[in-house]
């Protein structure tokens, strides 16, 4: 068969998109590893596909549309197994960047960056000049700020995932975040600094354009009141772009620390619809109780629904109790989990301080799941911290004082039936506590970690299309 007719009965070949970027991910995460491994014949197949049409020049114009849409930006999206990334670069909605600059020796170039809805990302490459750093070979860290941030209070810090992968040469890295701001930009350019990596300082700068499509904005204007919980839920809209959704609500609640968030959707035709970390916009105290706005991007759902079922829950924020240290025991209880911690004895011992306590008001029967996060969880929620320092922890960021206080601790279990445990600090050890005395010292804990996120009752709404 000449040229001409191979050429043709492949263009008559219908060509599954998923598939085929399944298939090149997949192909692309195999090829990685050292280590030989036996792989699927289909997966094989499809791989083996692709790479005679493109090896032979034979490339069948749907495929050819498919493959040419998501190049390698695609690629890039593809090995950080970015799902949205992959449709923005299908619809060559991502911005592609040639941004590079060196300091100390360290190159970084930003590669590409989308903005969908309130989902952005960053791409990028450092070179291996970054490990003369202080990190562990692999490790890289990122001291980087954006837009006017400044530190730890920079709003595009409070929702960031950091992705990296070693490449010939070097490292490529995503930062994907969400929007932080109550109304949207669709588009304008965002300030980059990176103070240092892996350590070594050296200010790089950059100004990524952000750039997207008109969001089209679904109004739901309904309100849901839980009312053995004190919760209720104002639904404001549904955010939709190219690629991914988001929705934007309201909490009035008695308790302002409780967590209160929708925790999964599903829709009239039994879709389950997942969200992700929640960005808060807004936070007021008001007469009928705390007030917080919420944006949360979500899967995007399809353009004929009529209604979800939304399914709400709440971590409850129990306030934490302390007491001086008694040597003959005592009991703390919580304010609204009804839980106590039953202190039966403390030991001063050389540089020791050892606790022997019962944990009480929980279930009947813990499982051996359930011990285990016990005693993780409590190896950290027991504070110990000298009383005349109790007023220098700033409450909104709760930093035990150093070299006067406690936390960590080496938990045994004494009776798992009984939730019996104790507890022993060592006051000598990376950060000694100084002065310590028995009479001086408070006990602090915080019950909130030890009770599973409360699901709240589920209710629907309708969306006006």
């Amino acid at each position: 068969m000449d040229n001409k007719k191979v050429k043709a009965a492949m263009e008559q070949i219908p060509v599954p998109k998923e598939k085929v970027f399944s298939a090149i991910s997949e192909g692309l995460n195999q090829a990685r590893p050292k280590k030989k491994r036996k792989v699927a014949t289909g997966l094989t197949a499809a791989v083996a596909l692709v790479g005679i049409t493109l090896g032979s020049g034979f490339v069948n114009p749907t495929m050819n549309s498919v493959l040419a849409s998501a190049p390698l930006i695609g690629g890039i999206f593809q090995q950080f197994n970015d799902k949205t990334g992959m449709e923005l670069a299908h619809q060559q909605a991502v911005t592609e960047l040639d941004q590079s600059m060196t300091k100390n020796g360290v190159t970084v170039k930003l590669t590409s960056a989308y903005f969908d809805g309130v989902a952005v990302s960053i791409t990028g490459f450092v070179d291996d000049g970054v490990e003369k750093g202080q990190n562990e070979p692999g490790e890289v860290s990122f001291d980087v700020n954006y837009g006017d941030g400044q530190g730890d209070r920079d709003a595009w810090l409070s929702d960031r995932s950091s992705t990296v992968k070693k490449v010939k040469g070097g490292y490529d890295f995503q930062w994907k975040m969400n929007y932080p701001y109550e109304t949207i930009d669709e588009n304008e350019i965002l300030p980059v600094t990176i103070h240092s990596i892996n350590g070594v300082k050296g200010e790089w700068t950059f100004d990524v354009p952000l750039q997207q499509e008109e969001i089209t904005r679904t109004a739901l204007d309904q309100s849901h009141e839980s009312k053995q919980d004190g919760v209720t839920f104002h639904l404001k809209e549904i955010l939709t772009a190219k690629a991914s959704s988001s929705l934007v609500y309201e909490t009035v609640q008695k308790y302002k620390d409780d967590d209160v968030r929708i925790k999964k959707a599903r829709d009239e035709d039994g879709k389950v619809y997942g969200f992700g970390n929640p960005t808060v916009l807004s936070e007021s105290q008001e007469e009928d109780g705390y007030h917080r706005t919420i944006r949360v991007e979500m899967t995007k759902p399809a353009s004929a629904i009529d209604s979800f079922t939304l399914y709400p829950q709440v971590d409850v924020a129990d306030p934490k109790v302390e007491q001086l240290l008694d040597p003959d025991g005592f009991t703390l209880e919580s304010e609204r989990l009804g839980l106590k911690v039953q202190v039966n004895e403390i030991t001063e011992r050389g540089d020791q301080v050892i606790l022997d306590y019962q944990l009480l008001g929980l279930p009947a029967d813990v499982s051996s799941d359930r011990l285990e996060l016990l005693e993780n969880n409590l190896q950290y929620e027991l504070l110990l911290v000298d009383q005349d320092y109790l007023d220098k922890i700033d409450p909104d960021n709760p930093v035990p004082p150093k070299h006067h206080s406690i936390r960590k601790n080496t938990v045994k279990t004494i009776d798992g039936e009984t939730a019996h445990f104790q507890s022993t600090f060592e006051l000598d050890g990376e950060e000694p506590f100084k002065d310590f005395t028995l009479e001086n010292t408070v006990l602090q804990f915080d019950f909130s970690s030890f009770v599973s996120a409360k699901e709240l009752k589920p209710f629907d709404i309708s969306v006006n299309n």
